[in-house]
């Protein structure tokens, strides 16, 4: 897959977020993520390469786009080329297909949130689980060792997701709407996750595993590659105590046992925040492993006294840029960003703000739609 001009993106998206995205996947190990809103089908690669094909930014930015975008008629030259797309990689024999099956036997999915996020920290990332209002706050995770493998049934997760049988289902087009320009979304499946006991630098073990993506065969769907760890503060700040993650234990894609690099804490961590280091959303992974099966053990180097903490395992379905405050900035898989990422039956969807532009708690409003076939 070829490189995308990077000039083109930059007028697009704006410079700062295009190298925002890039240095959160400098040290990623998974499959590359689809960037929603990028008219043509762009993809971001470990090591922060953005790579497809991008149909915009020669001449016009995002805003330039969108304020013409009511003027805008498909063209039908352009199907040929999206049917042969849906052949090779999507749940469609067609576009027709994926037409006829929304249109006349119903096969989609609205789904609309409202998520008033938190204070942040430039460079850091924090999480939505909790937040509120559309959908509601999420529940804490169970304690170790069994933890909670989360389903479109926990609360939090957006319910009214479709179990779709013997179909799959895809992101076909989302509508985010952010209350400060330069951040961006990130839309996960939340597969795990599971409270630490604070105040002990003892070993903990867990024994609950996830329900999806579970596979250690790299061309099946539901392959382990690409599942992220992550350490995130729930709704009690950590107290000013320095400490690191380590020796904290997982399954790798191969089903094998490894050792998370040691992960860097925050002493006072605010809660909401992932407990890492700046511009890192995901925790590193021993050398040669490309996803997270389960976590094994949690292990934290000092007595916290206070504080809440929950190891989290997560898929990534698709970035989605918010260059503009208070702008809809529109992904449509069918007639731009030609990247329809499938979703699993009973998936638990949540965002996560990747790398905060600034501190300013941001509220996201919007909509996407699945549709399977």
């Amino acid at each position: 897959m070829l490189g995308v001009h990077a000039g083109k993106l930059e007028r697009y998206l704006g410079r700062e977020a295009v190298e925002r995205a890039s240095l959160a996947m400098k040290d990623w190990y998974g499959p590359p993520i689809a960037v929603a809103g990028v008219p043509g089908n762009v993809w971001l690669h470990k090591g922060g390469d953005y790579r497809g094909t991008s149909k915009v930014g020669a001449f016009a930015s995002a805003r330039d786009i969108a304020e013409g975008i009511t003027r805008r008629i498909a063209r039908a030259a352009r199907r040929t080329a999206r049917e042969e797309a849906f052949r090779v990689s999507m749940g469609f024999a067609s576009l027709s297909d994926m037409i006829s099956e929304v249109t006349a036997n119903g096969k989609t999915t609205d789904f609309v949130f409202n998520k008033a996020g938190p204070t942040g920290v430039v460079a850091v990332t924090s999480t939505l689980w909790r937040l509120g209002n559309q959908p509601i706050g999420g529940a804490a995770p169970g304690s170790a060792p069994g933890g909670t493998a989360c389903t479109s049934s926990t609360t939090g997760a957006f319910g009214q997701l479709r179990n779709v049988s013997t179909d799959t289902q895809h992101l076909v087009s989302a509508s985010p709407v952010a209350s400060v320009a330069g951040n961006t979304l990130l839309l996960y499946d939340r597969l795990f996750h599971v409270l630490k006991t604070m105040a002990s630098t003892g070993t903990e073990t867990v024994t609950g595993v996830p329900t999806r993506y579970q596979s250690t065969t790299s061309s099946n769907p539901d392959y382990i590659g690409g599942n992220f760890g992550f350490v995130e503060v729930g709704g009690t700040a950590l107290a000013s105590t320095a400490h690191n993650w380590t020796t904290c234990l997982y399954t790798n894609q191969a089903g094998s046992g490894a050792t998370l690099p040691s992960l860097t804490g925050n002493s006072g961590a605010i809660v909401d925040r992932l407990d890492h280091p700046t511009s890192s959303w995901f925790a590193p992974l021993a050398s040669g492993d490309v996803g997270i099966g389960a976590w094994t053990q949690m292990q934290c180097s000092a007595s916290v006294a206070t504080g809440v903490i929950n190891f989290v395992i997560g898929h990534p379905i698709a970035m989605m840029p918010c260059q503009v405050a208070n702008q809809v900035c529109t992904f449509d898989g069918i007639t731009t960003a030609f990247n329809l990422v499938r979703i699993f039956d009973n998936a638990c969807l949540s965002f996560l703000e990747v790398c905060k532009p600034s501190t300013t708690a941001t509220t996201y409003t919007g909509t996407f739609k699945t549709a399977w076939g």
